[in-house]
């Protein structure tokens, strides 16, 4: 069953890619609810995740079907056993960091998305370091950035970015607490030859960072991506960050950075995350992109939730 399901995906979507200039997308994403897995292509490597049911870990059955399932990817898309990388998601408690190392060494690749390059690193995270979800978010972010300032918050590893520097920003501004991504959001900049004065990285916590500006801006911008970890904490951090819990303060904070008629683009990966009305007003307006943010290579539509928020002009009511 699956290995029938893999070959028939591959030959639509390789087809699909192609046509759309990308070399990282997704070929299998859960169809088939005996084999939870998802399988993505990176050039020509492939990166398998597996999100095992309980009964399969208590029960044993688990490493039979990995090796039934790498064995399908392996030989249906031609890839050696060497360049497929398995990550396994096991149920976690609350609060517990997504993106910790989880391999050493690994060496990054370069992939191409819609006429510009991203590094991924397939072994060494969790995540690659491309969040192929947003990618048609971040197509929105490239057409409307020309001649505006832009904000990314817990940019990560700079997609968002890239794609706004691309799109002729006038100047951007990216704030990660975390080093090793400001690094890489820096060579996914210079590897598109988009690296000058006005793209400025900092290390920061970014919702503390907006708490601080929300009281006197230094600035404000005219396009913001805020896609946050559901939760993060860090010695670095002041207390914890909860997007349930702290979305209000953190909508509000944002809503005083944007210019008039500014566009925020806000989205989350926590699935059971509620948008509470408080967070939304001061609006002009608000709309729920999904599930149609989603590119057709992602078949699960839970994945993430985003919403566009744009910001009242002068004389709005």
């Amino acid at each position: 069953m699956f290995e029938n399901r893999l070959r028939k995906n591959a030959r639509h979507f390789r087809k699909w890619a192609k046509a759309r200039g990308l070399t990282a997308f997704r070929l299998y994403d859960r169809d088939i609810p005996e084999y939870p897995y998802a399988v993505d292509l990176y050039a020509d490597r492939a990166h398998v995740e597996e999100y095992p049911r309980r009964r399969a870990l208590k029960g044993g059955s688990l490493e039979a079907q990995r090796e039934e399932v790498l064995t399908a990817v392996s030989s249906v898309l031609g890839v050696a056993p060497e360049h497929v990388y398995v990550k396994t998601h096991l149920p976690q408690p609350w609060g517990r960091s997504q993106y910790g190392r989880v391999g050493q060494g690994s060496e990054r690749l370069v992939v191409e998305e819609q006429g510009l390059k991203f590094l991924v690193n397939l072994g060494d995270y969790l995540d690659t370091g491309l969040f192929m979800d947003h990618r048609l978010t971040r197509a929105r972010v490239r057409d409307e950035a020309k001649g505006r300032s832009f904000l990314n918050l817990f940019c990560y590893t700079g997609a968002f970015t890239v794609y706004a520097a691309a799109g002729g920003a006038s100047r951007t501004l990216s704030i990660d607490l975390s080093n090793t991504y400001l690094d890489w959001t820096e060579d996914n900049l210079a590897l598109n030859d988009l690296s000058d004065e006005r793209h400025t990285l900092l290390r920061a916590d970014a919702m503390a960072w907006v708490q601080a500006q929300r009281q006197a801006p230094e600035e404000r911008f005219d396009l913001v991506v805020c896609d946050p970890p559901s939760f993060s904490t860090s010695k670095r951090m002041h207390g914890t960050f909860n997007v349930q819990r702290d979305h209000v303060r953190l909508l509000e904070g944002l809503r005083a950075l944007l210019s008039p008629g500014g566009v925020l683009y806000f989205s989350t990966n926590f699935l059971g995350f509620e948008l509470k009305e408080s967070a939304t007003r001061g609006f002009a307006q608000v709309e729920e992109l999904t599930p149609g943010s989603l590119p057709e290579d992602f078949q699960r539509k839970e994945i993430h939730r985003c919403w566009r928020m744009v910001a009242p002009r002068a004389g709005d009511r």
